[in-house]
């Protein structure tokens, strides 16, 4: 299991917003090249993106669906394809007066056929990544409530 958590000095509204814009998680995973929504509506339970991430061997799509989804609250997924997927939740929780957030997230990432083999490496280097995935989050939030780079007209939206 993987399980990162960090506070960012954001409400837990305004990050959520921010984790529900799928197109954007790019921005801060490091190893995510693209994400689409590949499904109709609203951001919801049974969305279903298509991820395109840097892995050994070249990148690779692999699709998700939103399994729950409690905004402010908790957002969980499942990977639906590909030979390691993975399954957690992102959680968002008001610190103090709620002006800011603690963000946790919690996931493993399970083998299938040839995956198996490959599944222990691929928790080891997720595990490498979530903290600097998580520090640039927070940066990215924080930068934009100081006015800085990174606004795109609005923050809400559609891990």
């Amino acid at each position: 299991m993987i399980i990162g958590t960090i506070e960012i000095d954001r409400p837990p509204a305004e990050v959520f917003a921010y984790l529900e814009e799928l197109d954007r998680h790019s921005e801060w995973q490091g190893d995510l090249i693209s994400s689409k929504i590949v499904s109709e509506g609203p951001v919801g339970v049974g969305t279903r993106a298509t991820d395109t991430r840097k892995v050994p061997g070249g990148p690779r799509e692999m699709t998700y669906e939103i399994t729950e989804h409690d905004p402010p609250r908790k957002s969980s997924w499942q990977v639906l394809d590909g030979p390691v997927r993975g399954a957690g939740s992102v959680t968002v929780e008001p610190i103090g007066d709620g002006a800011r957030s603690r963000v946790g997230v919690e996931f493993d990432l399970k083998g299938h056929g040839l995956g198996r083999l490959i599944a222990p490496f691929a928790r080891r280097q997720a595990a490498r990544e979530v903290p600097k995935a998580q520090a640039k989050l927070k940066e990215i939030l924080e930068r934009r409530a100081e006015g800085g780079s990174g606004e795109r007209g609005g923050v809400s939206s559609p891990p």
